[in-house]
């Protein structure tokens, strides 16, 4: 890879989004303007530490002229190594960021989660999920909005998509897709036995509307009646929306919402995501580096994690971490596991 040259790309896109943002036209649509200050934003350290790794090799240029003249070789001399040492530095942190940076990383992402096997429990772990990923979106400056819900009669969650909002929202949550298992001792078990239970977990990111098109003349829209076992997020009027994407099959409910109007554009916020994510799939499949990465497939049969609760620990399956800290995690205290995924993932990227 020629960083120097990937570290001129990235001064160049940066500018002409800086020059887009001036541009009186994109200045009246706050979209769009949304839309580029969250580029220039993601695009701030690469920035930054491609001025100064160009800067560096600039003054190497400048050097190296100098000691074209006698009574500048011994000045050279001694600057040299210690610039060197600069620009090697600059170089590791710039490759770093260049080779594990997933632009999606930054966007917001849009969370399902699903009861699997195991009944009532099953249901209640999926409610426990959701609470350990509201309390990590607090803790991380996020916001969540539940988009579609389905409650089970004790409690738990038959399933529930919701949207985090905020600072590389997907980039942390995507670690967490694929199947959660649950051991621990159902109230109802007068036997005190430990059962297993699953949920199922998807995170995609957020598609702008410029990313994916969406033809009206490839949806089937319905409207009808909100179900469920009740609560806040479940209303009884004729708002509840399904779409269907006839070229694939995908198909959008979303009933949480106070309006169809406001269904329907959360339930094409979720479709957008998943036809996004079909067409990262694809393409990850072409690359040989990406499909070694932790959260490249997104296979939802994966058994990613353990939460055993008789002995209080957690296990992340895909690193072999085993970690005590139980209660904490489950109150959001995601990083510890998060962080070492990352790391992981990273590497394997890398090498």
């Amino acid at each position: 890879m020629d960083i120097l040259s990937k570290a001129k790309d990235v001064i160049i896109e940066y500018d002409n989004i800086t020059q887009e943002m001036i541009n009186p036209d994109n200045m009246l649509n706050q979209e769009k303007m949304t839309q580029l200050s969250k580029k220039r934003s993601n695009l701030e350290e690469l920035y930054t530490l491609s001025k100064g790794f160009i800067a560096l090799n600039n003054e190497l240029d400048d050097l190296e002229e100098l000691s074209q003249e006698e009574e500048m070789e011994e000045l050279v001399k001694s600057e040299k190594p210690k610039l060197l040492e600069k620009i090697t530095t600059f170089e590791k942190n710039l490759t770093k960021i260049l080779i594990t940076n997933d632009p999606n990383d930054n966007k917001n992402a849009i969370i399902e989660i699903r009861a699997g096997t195991g009944g009532d429990e099953a249901g209640l772990f999926a409610g426990d999920l959701f609470r350990m990923y509201s309390k990590y979106a607090e803790k991380n400056n996020m916001s969540i909005k539940v988009m579609d819900v389905h409650e089970t009669g004790v409690g738990g969650l038959k399933s529930i998509i919701f949207n985090v909002e905020g600072q590389k929202a997907y980039g942390l949550y995507k670690y967490e897709g694929g199947v959660h298992r649950v051991q621990r001792i159902p109230k109802t078990e007068s036997g005190g036995r430990v059962h297993t239970s699953a949920a199922t977990v998807a995170v995609l990111p957020e598609a702008e509307k410029a990313e994916v098109s969406v033809n009206d003349n490839d949806l089937k829209i319905d409207t009808y009646r909100a179900s469920g076992a009740g609560g806040q997020h479940v209303n009884k009027t004729e708002s509840a929306i399904r779409i269907t994407h006839i070229p694939t099959g995908l198909v959008v409910t979303c009933q949480d919402e106070s309006s169809q109007h406001k269904n329907r554009a959360s339930a094409l916020k979720v479709l957008r995501a998943r036809l996004f994510s079909l067409e990262q799939e694809k393409l990850n499949k072409d690359r040989d580096k990406i499909r070694k990465s932790l959260v490249s497939t997104g296979d939802r049969s994966a058994k990613i994690r353990t939460y055993n609760f008789p002995q209080g620990r957690i296990t992340d399956h895909r690193i072999n971490y085993t970690s005590h800290k139980f209660q904490d995690t489950l109150e959001g205290n995601l990083d510890h596991i998060i962080e070492k995924l990352k790391l992981e993932d990273d590497n394997s990227k890398i090498n």
